[in-house]
């Protein structure tokens, strides 16, 4: 499958995207680190993790927060240079809350702000399915309150000059799927594009997406459309596309611990081999991410966080098993090298 170098896939404001290839927003995943080496190994668009747009407006209230003092919500919000194009995504279910945060994060006037680029986008998370946050009616919360949700896109809309993507699920459960009708409603009140992830809320990350509804809201819109849920190989992506139609895809989970998907995927489009990583090539990785994470968090707080990210590199391998649960355990940055390092041994043939 040859993607024509002079088609992009899709567009997200004036922004081509030439084969599609987006990291989602993934909470407590998809840091700065994580983003960087997805765009390495082919991801060409990124979202941030989730922001609350009331912590943003809040914080900016105070004053420790407005010299970068106790801000929890500002990292989150953070563009480096090397993450250009990304969007940054809120969630929340107030117009005023959402339109005052989005201007915030577009022109870098929330308190802590440390940004070294200008967000792509502004996404809308009305998929999140965590009880804490549906229980705010908020994230897929809003899927069962269409009105309410195309007034938030209306919101901020009117409050930014970037493009406004909205990310939904399928519906609220099995009697009550409106992905269509959600659509249609997010492209009448000003989404630039949306994105699918094919299951309800009550299904969770259960397996199983639902691709005749993505293809359904493919059909239903004008701009583009983006499928997401259960891409873990480069056939799963086309699969998807050859299904619905897509625009291009949000690759979630498949990513973790497996940033060369973009790579495997990027081949299949332009029609070239692939070559997986090797043993050493993925634990060489699991030891640069962590360090990263180290260097930008702080070594307590990236390494405590990275331990989730290294086990995920180590996934299927001879061994890992037992590895992981001593990771898991590891207090120092020393102890976990340790295990990676016997991990390589013991796999050697």
């Amino acid at each position: 499958m040859n993607q024509d170098i002079n088609t992009p896939a899709l567009r997200i404001g004036d922004i081509p995207l030439r084969h599609g290839l987006m990291l989602a927003p993934l909470a407590g995943v998809s840091d700065h680190p994580f983003r960087a080496i997805c765009r390495r190994f082919g991801a060409e668009y990124t979202v941030s993790e989730m922001v609350s747009a009331q912590s943003l407006c809040y914080e900016r209230m105070s004053k420790k927060a407005s010299v970068g003092e106790h801000s929890r919500t500002a990292p989150l919000a953070c563009v480096h240079k090397d993450d250009v194009p990304m969007a940054v995504q809120l969630f929340g279910r107030d117009p005023v809350f959402l339109s005052e945060a989005a201007k915030m994060i577009e022109d870098g006037s929330y308190a802590g702000c440390r940004s070294q680029a200008a967000p792509a986008a502004i996404d809308l998370n009305m998929g999140c399915p965590v009880p804490k946050i549906v229980g705010n009616g908020e994230g897929s919360a809003l899927l069962k309150n269409p009105t309410l949700a195309g007034a938030l896109v209306r919101a901020v809309k009117a409050a930014v000059r970037i493009p406004v993507t909205v990310k939904i699920r399928i519906g609220w459960d099995d009697d009550s799927v409106n992905a269509v009708e959600m659509a249609k409603i997010l492209e009448d009140s000003g989404a630039d594009a949306i994105c699918v992830h094919g299951r309800t809320r009550t299904q969770m990350y259960r397996p199983g997406v639902n691709l005749e509804q993505i293809a359904a809201v493919k059909a239903a819109v004008r701009i583009p459309v983006i499928g997401n849920g259960d891409i873990y190989t480069a056939a799963d992506a086309l699969h998807m596309k050859k299904v619905t139609g897509c625009d291009g895809w949000m690759i979630a989970r498949g990513a973790m611990g497996n940033p060369w998907l973009f790579s495997e995927l990027r081949a299949a489009l332009n029609g070239t081999p692939y070559i997986p990583p090797t043993l050493t090539e993925r634990l060489t990785l699991a030891r640069e991410h962590m360090t990263r994470m180290m260097e930008e968090k702080g070594e307590k707080v990236g390494f405590a966080e990275s331990k989730k990210q290294v086990a995920w590199y180590i996934h299927g391998i001879s061994g890992a098993a037992a590895a992981r649960g001593k990771l898991m355990s590891a207090t120092t940055t020393e102890e976990a090298l340790q295990i990676l390092n016997a991990l390589t041994e013991n796999s050697r043939p």
